[in-house]
């Protein structure tokens, strides 16, 4: 509930110390502060006509949610009244902090060794994205993650990630096993003919240069789909090997 204040024509700071903003974050902590507000301590000062704080309320009504602006084109910030480049810089650092806090602390510290995990590291990176996100994490034998790569990105009938560049990431790294991920801005997590028909020209890719195809993990709203766990993945592999010329052939 927005908190009622009958200074706000004179500005935030004829307000009462208990009632701003970043003065209650200091005294009580940051949970009691509200998303407009906490937005309102970074903007630091407002447009003519409009504080900082309801600019920041504007700001939280006009996403829906602070995951809906952290996963937000950086395109949907144009045209806001009152939000130049300086202001939309610090609100996308801030907020791209929140996201980088949630991972891993380095990537040696990172196993993903069974599909749960797959998952999970790629429901963090994945889910909520308002496009359509290709990653590609490169593992070594024993499962530590060696390299995440957005390999591509962009609305659901443009992405096509191109298999020479995961190639020459897996060569470059030296994996021994990768695991792809990509999420559906719609919601659903079943697969595409498409879906499927990559995952099987990406098995065909690795196979030569000695690179495994762990899974592949599509992320949805609520849910997710892995090629390994349905077993697809494994028939998609016994289709590319029957069809794979034997050497003297």
């Amino acid at each position: 509930m927005s908190r009622i204040n009958t200074h706000r024509s004179n500005g935030i700071v004829a307000w009462p110390k208990s009632e701003r903003p970043r003065e209650r974050l200091l005294s009580r902590g940051a949970q009691d502060v509200t998303d407009g507000e906490l937005l309102a301590i970074l903007l630091r000062v407002g447009v003519r006509g409009k504080s900082a704080l309801a600019l920041g309320h504007e700001l939280v009504k006009q996403f829906g949610s602070l995951q809906a602006m952290m996963n937000a084109p950086l395109a949907a910030w144009g045209g806001i009244k009152g939000l130049g480049p300086a202001k939309i810089a610090q609100l996308q650092a801030a907020l791209e902090l929140g996201r980088r806090a949630t991972l891993p602390e380095t990537h040696e510290e990172t196993y993903v060794k069974n599909t749960a995990q797959a998952a999970d590291y790629f429901k963090i990176r994945l889910r909520g994205l308002s496009e359509e996100h290709f990653r590609v994490v490169f593992l070594n034998r024993i499962g530590r993650l060696l390299e995440d790569s957005l390999i591509a990105q962009g609305t659901v009938d443009t992405v096509r990630p191109h298999l020479r560049t995961i190639i020459a990431h897996a060569l470059r790294t030296n994996a021994s096993a990768l695991i792809a991920g990509h999420n559906h801005p719609s919601g659903t997590a079943a697969p595409s003919d498409s879906d499927k028909l990559l995952t099987r020209d990406l098995i065909a890719a690795c196979h030569p240069i000695g690179v495994k195809v762990l899974d592949h993990v599509i992320i949805g709203r609520n849910e997710h789909y892995s090629f390994a766990d349905t077993g697809l993945l494994d028939e998609l592999s016994l289709e590319t090997l029957a069809s794979t010329p034997t050497k003297g052939t």
